[in-house]
């Protein structure tokens, strides 16, 4: 990455990344070394899918997966149930918080610097071949920073996008849509401040009396929910915000630490004290998970409109995105190697290296962003936590009557897969 000199670039950057959990953008990017998280153990994954096998067995036309297929790393036919390229929208530029779907691409990857899309075979654990092709096309500015939903409802050759659980609520009117798995467990999104200019500050609330009992000024970008919420729940007061967060870091560093600002766990600790030369010291921050606001930060979903024929898809493909959970976060090296050579290629205002990839990996791990839920599964949905989370989500957005299953489904998760 760059110096402060050079921030414009990085200033833009973080603008949907660390803008908005609501504006599927994300600048996701973390911590330190990854080849730690390679002493993980290998997971038992024997039955894996064996539901989508019981549910199309009638014909010749169905995804075969035998109990053993993905621990050896054999074959998984995708082409009988799913599209021959399965197109997946993400919410930014490739970063490690997207390396589920990256480890997905097989030998000889494809990137489009002009469209900003990465192809290839699709593989699964051990690089066995589907018999499609996956697509993973960038968000953010590369969409004009609309919503994947919007995207997705859009353009008919999307097969699938990241619907973060507050977006699904936001667009459940105009376009519902189901979320099927899920890579990330916890949101990354945080409010950070300068421990040495606030050293009893331990939480976003305790932000509202600091600063001699005025509260500290909170920039974020406008459009954030979260923010909404954090009044409602009289964590923060309205007197606190600054809507003009930009994403640049400028601000802040000039401003000394005095005010406090939204970014993400898996990006901005490394940033500010590595890249920022003007910072270069570390932050304080909380999760927004942790202060109430538990949106599941990048599933992937389906418009419902084509939930139907998609069905079998998903039943097959589900137990795959899982495994390939499982992989990255073992040995993330190769996958790390395409999203920093995609990032490259694109050659726009967001940069990546190794030193940002290895951190955030490690950060997802040490902060749970990445792992298994309550129980011993990747990438299920917490029915009690979506519960609570509608019910916080719901006045925010003037949404009633909503309840997990309008959602999300659990229905296609393998229970054998995590970490």
């Amino acid at each position: 990455m760059t110096k402060m000199a050079a921030v414009g670039a990085i200033a833009a950057i973080t603008i949907a990344a660390c803008g908005s959990d609501d504006d599927s953008s994300s600048q996701e990017s973390d911590t330190t070394d990854a080849a730690e998280s390679s002493d993980a153990p290998e997971p038992d994954t024997t039955d894996t899918t064996e539901a989508a096998a019981d549910e199309t067995d009638e014909t010749d036309d169905t995804a075969v997966m035998d109990e053993d297929a993905m621990e050896e790393g054999e074959a998984v036919d995708l082409s009988g149930v799913c599209p021959e390229t399965i197109v997946i929208q993400t919410d930014w530029f490739p970063e490690a918080e997207h390396g589920a779907l990256y480890q997905m691409v097989g030998e000889n990857p494809q990137i489009d610097s002009g469209k900003k899309v990465v192809s290839g075979p699709l593989v699964t654990h051990g690089g066995a071949e589907t018999g499609v092709n996956i697509e993973i096309r960038t968000g953010g500015p590369a969409i004009g920073f609309e919503q994947v939903v919007t995207t997705m409802a859009g353009d008919p050759d999307i097969t699938f996008g990241y619907v973060l659980t507050d977006e699904a609520i936001e667009n459940y009117a105009d376009n519902p849509t189901t979320a099927f798995v899920a890579p990330l467990e916890i949101n990354p999104q945080i409010i950070m401040w300068d421990p040495e200019t606030y050293p009893d500050v331990e939480s976003i609330a305790d932000l509202a009396t600091a600063d001699g009992g005025d509260g500290v000024t909170i920039r974020y970008f406008e459009t954030g929910a979260y923010m909404r919420y954090l009044v409602n729940d009289g964590q923060v007061t309205e007197a606190q915000l600054d809507g003009s967060y930009d994403g640049s870091p400028q601000i802040f560093i000039s401003e000394g630490g005095a005010i406090a600002q939204q970014g993400f766990a898996s990006a901005e600790p490394y940033n500010y004290e590595n890249v920022f030369e003007d910072w270069a010291k570390p932050v304080d921050f909380e999760l927004i998970h942790d202060a109430g606001w538990q949106a599941y930060a990048a599933p992937l979903g389906v418009l419902d409109s084509k939930k139907e024929e998609l069905t079998d898809c998903m039943a097959a493909f589900t137990p795959v995105v899982q495994m390939a959970t499982v992989d990255y976060y073992a040995d993330p090296d190769a996958a790390n190697e395409l999203i920093i050579e995609a990032v490259n290629a694109y050659d726009d205002f967001w940069v990546y290296d190794q030193g940002l990839a290895d951190f955030s990996v490690q950060a997802q791990l040490d902060l749970g962003l990445a792992g298994n839920g309550p129980d011993d599964v990747v990438g299920n949905f917490d029915e009690e936590r979506l519960t609570a989370f509608i019910e916080a989500a719901g006045p925010v957005y003037g949404v009633e009557g909503l309840t997990v299953d309008d959602l999300v489904t659990n229905e296609y998760i393998d229970s054998s897969i995590g970490f």
